[in-house]
Order: C-alpha cells, then sequence, then structure tokens
C-alpha cells in the first residue's frame, strides 16, 4: 500500500513537471473564484482563462473549468469534471494564416491523471461568415455529451474587410 501511494505521488510529480514542456500555448489564467472550502488542502475552484486562436489572428477564447481541491487536486490526480463554459470574440482584425477542416482542433488540455481531454475545436459557417468554436471532454472509455459553443461573426474592424471564412475551409 506504501509503495502504490508512492508510485502515485512520484508519477504525478513527474506529470506535472513535464507538462509545460510539452504544452504549445498555455492559456492565460485569468481569475480563479472558490467555491468548495477545503481544510489544510486547496479549495474547489472555478478557474477562467484565455487563449488566443493560433491560426486565426484577431480572435480570443475565454473559458471557466472546475479544478478539484483537496488532496487528490493537490497531488494533481484529480479527474476533474466535464462542464466548461466557452465565450470566443472578434478582438481585433482578423487574418486567418491558413486553410483548416471543418471541427479542427484549436486547443487541447489534460483534465484527469490519464484519461480525460478538454478539446477546443473550430468550424466556420460558410452562409453567415461566422467562426463557430465548440468546447467537450472526451474521455477514452465513455466520452462525454457536456459540451458548450460559441461563435464569432467575422466583421469589418476598422477599414479592413473580414475575409470569408468558407475561402480557407479544406475539402
Amino acid at each position: 500500500m506504501r509503495f502504490r501511494t508512492a508510485a502515485i505521488l512520484f508519477l504525478s510529480l513527474c506529470m506535472q513537471s513535464a507538462a509545460p514542456a510539452l504544452a504549445n500555448d498555455e492559456p492565460d489564467l485569468i481569475f480563479k473564484k472558490s467555491t468548495v472550502w477545503k481544510f489544510l488542502t486547496p479549495d474547489h475552484k472555478l478557474a477562467t482563462y484565455a487563449i488566443d486562436d493560433p491560426l486565426i489572428d484577431g480572435v480570443s477564447c475565454h473559458f471557466t473549468v472546475p479544478e478539484k481541491g483537496g488532496v487528490s487536486g493537490w497531488l494533481g490526480v484529480a479527474e476533474e469534471v466535464s462542464d466548461v463554459s466557452l465565450a470566443c470574440r472578434q478582438v481585433g482584425p482578423v487574418q486567418i494564416k491558413e486553410n483548416f477542416e471543418q471541427g479542427e482542433e484549436m486547443f487541447r488540455q489534460g483534465r484527469s491523471f490519464m484519461f480525460k481531454k478538454m478539446r477546443i475545436v473550430r468550424g466556420c459557417d460558410v452562409k453567415r461568415n461566422t467562426l463557430v468554436y465548440m468546447v467537450y471532454s472526451d474521455k477514452l472509455i465513455e466520452g462525454s455529451p457536456k459540451n458548450s459553443t460559441s461563435t464569432v461573426p467575422l466583421m469589418p474592424w476598422g477599414t479592413q474587410e473580414p475575409p470569408r471564412c468558407g475561402d480557407y475551409l479544406e475539402s
């Protein structure tokens, strides 16, 4: 029993120290708000982050995720719930850097020790010239029906006309 606990602690510390090296673009933490107080261990929290679309200049997304506290959260082995909210907006002139596929992954973040990931994917509503972002969690075994969607209608910025997102879709 002691060996197993020590092994879990060692693996979680290794995973935590390796995580920043594996991440491409970490989201910016905006703020955290405690939701459940825990004695002598971290509280349960809601954390709000921001991330810029790496393929599309001028579009940013904010998402809020629950973060477990307690001993399992402190050790980094807690499985986070799949509740995530998402809001994406045009924050400057839009420039699409390269073609993309409908439903292409824009961001991914681990939400459990090994098996669950939160993903933000992007698409284009050609008829309305609107970028569509969806966030969901997937789990190796059963997936997750919980999701959130946000849209970004491409609008002029100053005198610059917006691109047509349909022109950048791969077939």
